[in-house]
């Protein structure tokens, strides 16, 4: 696995550098087909933040830290990550499921019963609204998140409220 490690508001040193790739290099030994990881370093005042992304079989592990210390950062997100892994893997195993050849076998219909599935579709009319509208119909319909069709982009978005009490947006990326 090849470890990429950007700063923001930070110098990345050659010695943090390896401290990161060696910690999140040994998550390779928890799963096979982990992609390039991505790692993100973040100062602002006195919080040290690492964020992690890493592909693996068309799903993606994410941690993000934050404390006093970067490295202190770095074990804390691969701990995260470790957890992440073994929930990952303890699902498959549930259902019996072992990834040959990076394609799953066909599932039968007793495992099928057990696996989680759509109880519900919902249906609306989407008519175009500027974010700053779909974040106030998010908040007065008190959801965590609101699909919207973007008056300024013509294109489907998605407004979400975040762990810290801000905002997110996700645009389609074609």
């Amino acid at each position: 696995m090849k470890v990429q490690v950007r700063g923001r508001n930070i110098e990345v040193t050659d010695a943090l550098k390896d401290y990161v790739g060696k910690r999140v290099g040994k998550l390779d030994r928890f799963i096979e087909n982990l992609g390039d990881a991505q790692v993100t370093m973040t100062v602002e005042k006195n919080s040290h933040r690492i964020e992690v992304t890493i592909p693996v079989n068309g799903m993606i592990l994410r941690g993000e830290e934050s404390t006093g210390d970067m490295y202190t950062s770095t074990d804390l997100v691969v701990e995260k990550l470790e957890k992440q892994i073994e929930k990952y893997k303890g699902k498959l195993q549930k259902r019996g499921i072992r990834v040959v050849d990076g394609q799953k076998p066909p599932v039968s219909a007793a495992e099928e019963e057990e696996a989680p599935r759509l109880v519900r579709t919902k249906r609306f009319a989407i008519k175009p609204v500027t974010v700053e509208e779909a974040i106030l119909q998010m908040n007065l319909l008190g959801h965590n998140f609101f699909v919207f069709s973007n008056a300024e982009t013509e294109q489907i978005n998605v407004v979400y409220k975040r762990k810290d009490g801000n905002y997110g947006l996700i645009e389609p990326e074609f």
